[in-house]
C-alpha cells in the first residue's frame, strides 16, 4: 500500500514562485511515470504536467514556460516548479503516480492511475 503525500503549497503573490514536491512511502517505489494534477473550486481536476517512463515532459498550455516538472535520477521523489504565478493557478495540487502513457493521434497523453495524493493547496494572490 503505497501513500503518496504532496507538499510546498502555500499563498504567494502573483508573479511568485513555489516548488510543490510528492514523495511515496515506501522505500523502493518508483515514479516510472507520474502526473500533476490540479483542481480549482467549480472545476474539473486538470493534467498539469506529466513525465514519461523515458523522462519526456509534457504540460498544458496554461502552464508551459512557467512550470517545470523534475524527478530526480532514483525516481523516488518528483516536484513542480512554478513561476510566475497567476491567480488562476490557484487550486488543489495533486500527483499521480504509474499511469500510462500513451501516444495518440493528439500527442502523448497521461491516463491517471488510482494512486493519489490528498492533494496541497495553492493560492495565488492578485
Amino acid at each position: 500500500q503505497v501513500q503518496l503525500v504532496e507538499s510546498g503549497g502555500g499563498l504567494v503573490q502573483a508573479g511568485g514562485s513555489l516548488r510543490l514536491s510528492c514523495a511515496a512511502s515506501g522505500s523502493a517505489f518508483r515514479f516510472n511515470t507520474m502526473g500533476w494534477y490540479r483542481q480549482a473550486p467549480g472545476k474539473q481536476r486538470e493534467l498539469v504536467a506529466f513525465i514519461s517512463r523515458g523522462g519526456t515532459r509534457n504540460y498544458a498550455d496554461s502552464v508551459k514556460g512557467r512550470f517545470t516538472v523534475s524527478r530526480n535520477s532514483d525516481k523516488n521523489t518528483v516536484s513542480l516548479e512554478m513561476t510566475s504565478l497567476k491567480p488562476e493557478d490557484t487550486a488543489v495540487y495533486y500527483c499521480n503516480a504509474g499511469g500510462p502513457v500513451s501516444y495518440l493521434s493528439s500527442g502523448y497523453v497521461y491516463t491517471p492511475s488510482g494512486l493519489w495524493g490528498q492533494g496541497t493547496q495553492v493560492t495565488v494572490s492578485s
